[in-house]
């Protein structure tokens, strides 16, 4: 972040924001403005002032400013080397400036360049935490003292001084500020006005905002410019004294003996600047530091010893020998290696997730038994939102004893934000990755990387790219941030990585991790997690103690049947937590209350059902198959519905499909067509018949091959006139081969077969293994069919005419699940898991 400072000898008040217009009656604000940290304020009520953003977040709080009601919230830091993910009221000064963006324009070195006018003091009250803090303001009054006779003393004195300083300024005509026109405006203009043109700092500007009472600010004003009068005429003095003495010096010698001058006026000595390094000199020097460590610290320290503190090198190279001195370069904590209370920790933490939790402990067991670190692989583990990817990041570092450093990538485009900026542009600083060690304290934290896949790249660079030095076993040893020029060695880091989706990945950076899937929870242990974390912790948040609020398992199970459809747990504790409140309004007005939450509250706490699952179709329909679709908030049923009409053989395609839907209905139709002889189907049908293929819910956009099968199933449906199976579901590619091809998440499409009561459920005989190492919870209830082919898919999900007619008069319905699967030859050989099947 970087303001432009004001001064009375680089700007005027004309061009600085004066305007020959009153100002308008005092708008009112709203209680929350984004706000916008400043490291100086520099802004002023009714003053137009320019603003220069080059921070993410800082860009973030003006675009949302800009795109929104344009208001902006401006307050001074107190200190700069504050967190700014974690700020609060306590790190501003309590009064700033409420601003409005005029305009917004990029600068040619990346900065945003913000035009605003100041419209009213306001107060700080809190900040609302976000990706973009906010404040809560109060909107402190400005009272109209134009015709105060007391006022116009003080407005005089103001004026006289300011047009004296003025006066000093060499080449600068003092009929060109016209101060005089000024006389009329309102008198809070005019003294904000002449403070904004004073060469101050924060703590000077937020104890004159402070101020209600404009005779008082009038007041600090004067007492301000009376100060700067007095060090201009003392600069003035003691530029004559010394250029007497210097006639022949060159430019460089002048100016320091005029320092020199300066600070024998102000009593201070010579050396006064290095003895305020003395103490980060000393602490440089006690370090053990690596060899190019070393050597850049003491070349920076004798740099420092002969720069002036005045000038703008001493504090960038301050800064960089403070970035030295506190990072760990050589501190590191000790593992504690029991293997043991790692998978106590785990079982502690996560119900569940037993392939991961045991991955997770082999590759804590193989980093004990061995210290090649450049052979330890980075997990990545990939699953929905809310299954415990980041909470199983913090388990590893307590069980391992090691600090937790947490960065989340999402949104993240700028390539400097992971190896930092160079030294040459104005407010530099390290990237986050070592950011994150100093913040530490060690060398090798468990660094989690959030939010992978949603990391982006702009015109400031690839951060994936830089990401490849920091996470490869072969390089970061020597990892070097742009900031400091100097090798780091990463190598004792342990990074792991979460994702959602594996495919928004670069492949450079994929082929370097190891995958850890995490898939989504069943009924059954959403309902163990609540019952063993969510409820105990919810109740603990909210007051409440366990013996005072109970609730029961199959409660549970009704809440997360009817009102979350989700993988993970999150929309399951927000519902729990309703329904804790509910009963924390009764204990804090000290009512009573029912103990156990019941599910016949659920409607007037939570309003009504917020999903329903998809159901099973009531009765055999010719062109309507049962598919399985996988989608973030885990899987769900999927009807595919075609029907045929008179036409010249034109296939229509609906339902927000895309790319590669319709390519497997186009493969689908072309190898029907075919297999025309094959199966003994009139080959003019297609020519004489127009096809419409439908998936419903057409606002939800669907895409992927996995729906080959069920497309071509209905297509064989319309065009042999046979109806399909209703309680038989199917997922899997087709080629033209006929063959039908592995597709992803399985257990997602199971677990929701299951939840919508199909008996048996087609999938392809490549995704056999997987499905054997899933368990009872996912298995029990279904049939699972492995195919080859689309022929025995269709053995298995069409009713021949004559079991259909069987099945009728037997007293059966076209809907009922037939009890012997039709055979014609085109099935054998094929494996069937059933477990208990319904």
């Amino acid at each position: 972040m970087k303001e432009r400072e004001c001064r009375p000898d680089q700007c005027c008040p004309e061009a600085e924001g004066a305007t020959n217009d009153r100002p308008k009656a005092e708008q009112r604000l709203p209680d929350f403005i984004n706000l916008l940290p400043m490291a100086c304020l520099n802004s002023f009520p009714h003053l137009n002032s320019t603003i220069s953003v080059d921070e993410s977040v800082s860009r973030l709080v003006v675009e949302r400013s800009y795109n929104s009601n344009r208001l902006m919230a401006l307050f001074a830091l107190k200190s700069l080397d504050v967190d700014t993910d974690n700020l609060s009221a306590d790190n501003f000064y309590k009064v700033g400036v409420a601003v409005r963006i005029t305009d917004v324009s990029p600068t040619e070195n990346g900065f945003l360049k913000v035009y605003v006018k100041g419209i009213s003091r306001i107060a700080l009250n809190e900040i609302v935490s976000g990706d973009i803090p906010v404040a809560l303001i109060n909107q402190l009054p400005e009272k109209d003292c134009q015709n105060d006779q007391e006022l116009l003393p003080l407005i005089f004195e103001a004026k006289r001084l300011y047009t004296e300083i003025i006066s000093m300024v060499p080449g600068v005509p003092v009929d060109s500020f016209k101060i005089n026109h000024l006389l009329d405006d309102k008198p809070t203009v005019l003294c904000d006005l002449l403070m904004a043109a004073l060469p101050l700092k924060s703590p000077e500007k937020a104890e004159y905002l402070l101020i209600d009472d404009l005779k008082e600010r009038y007041l600090k004003l004067i007492e301000y410019l009376t100060i700067e009068r007095s060090n201009r005429i003392a600069g003035r003095a003691i530029s004559k004294r010394i250029e007497d003495g210097m006639e022949r010096r060159q430019k460089e010698m002048h100016l320091r003996e005029q320092l020199k001058a300066i600070k024998a006026e102000l009593g201070e000595s010579e050396d006064q600047g290095a003895h305020g390094n003395q103490a980060l000199f000393e602490r440089l020097a006690s370090m053990n530091l690596p060899k190019d460590a070393r050597d850049a610290a003491d070349r920076e320290m004798e740099r420092l010893k002969g720069t002036s503190p005045m000038t703008a090198e001493h504090g960038v190279m301050r800064h960089y020998l403070e970035w030295i001195a506190d990072l760990p370069w050589n501190e590191s904590s000790e593992d504690s290696g029991d293997i043991a209370k790692s998978r106590e920790i785990l079982d502690r933490d996560h119900y569940g997730l037993d392939k991961v939790k045991k991955r997770i402990l082999e590759f804590l067991a193989v980093h004990k038994l061995t210290a090649d670190t450049a052979r330890t692989p980075i997990l990545c583990l990939t699953g929905p939102p809310g299954v415990g990817k980041t909470s199983l990041g913090r388990s590893v570092a307590e069980s391992l004893g090691r600090k937790f450093v947490r960065l989340s990538l999402g949104g993240l485009k700028d390539e400097a934000e992971i190896r930092g900026h160079r030294r040459t542009y104005v407010g530099a600083r390290p990237g986050r990755i070592l950011a994150g060690l100093k913040k530490a304290g060690v060398n090798n934290p468990v660094f989690l990387l959030d939010e992978l896949d949603k990391m982006g790249h702009g015109a400031q660079g690839d951060p994936a790219a830089a990401l490849l030095e920091a996470l490869d076993p072969e390089q970061n040893e020597s990892f070097t941030d742009h900031f400091l020029e100097l090798p780091f060695d990463l190598s004792n880091v342990l990074f792991i990585l979460t994702a959602n989706v594996l495919e928004h990945i670069p492949g450079p950076l994929k082929d370097r991790l190891e995958v850890v899937e995490l898939g989504g929870y069943t009924v059954d242990e959403k309902v163990e997690i609540a019952r063993r974390h969510l409820w105990p912790r919810e109740l603990k948040r909210h007051g409440l103690a366990e013996s005072e609020l109970t609730i029961a398992p199959e409660t549970i199970e009704g809440l997360v049947t009817s009102y979350t459809w989700e993988a993970g747990c999150r929309e399951l504790t927000r519902y729990l937590s309703a329904l804790i409140r509910s009963r924390a309004v009764a204990k804090a007005e000290g009512l009573p209350f029912d103990s156990a939450i019941s599910q016949g509250e659920f409607p007037s706490v939570l309003g009504p059902p917020r999903h329903r699952m998809e159901k099973r179709a009531d009765s055999a329909q010719l062109g309507v198959v049962t598919g399985l679709a996988w989608t973030p908030g885990g899987g769900d049923i999927m009807f595919v519905e075609a029907v045929s009409m008179p036409g010249s053989g034109k296939l229509s395609l609906t339902g927000n499909l895309g790319d590669v839907m319709k390519e497997s209905a186009q493969a689908a139709i072309s190898y029907v067509r075919s297999q025309t002889d094959v199966w003994s189907l009139d080959p003019g049908w297609f020519t004489n018949r127009d096809i419409h293929v439908h998936l419903p819910q057409g606002a939800i956009a669907k895409d992927g091959p996995s729906a080959g099968v069920a497309l071509a199933t209905a297509i064989v449906s319309l065009v042999s006139n046979q109806k399909v199976r209703p309680d038989v579901a199917m997922t899997g590619e087709i080629s033209f081969r006929g063959l039908v091809l592995p597709v992803g998440g399985l257990k997602e499409k199971l677990l929701a077969a299951k939840m919508a009561k199909i008996g048996t459920v087609i999938i392809p005989e490549m995704n056999l293994e997987e499905v054997m190492g899933m368990g009872d919870e996912v298995l029990s209830g279904i049939k699972v069919m492995p195919v080859r082919t689309l022929d025995q898919v269709l053995s298995l999900a069409l009713i021949p005419k004559e079991h259909a007619s069987m099945l009728i008069g037997m007293g059966g319905t076209e809907g009922e699940s037939l009890s012997v699967l039709p055979s014609d030859g085109r099935w054998s050989g094929n494996i069937s898991i059933s477990l208990n099947p319904a």
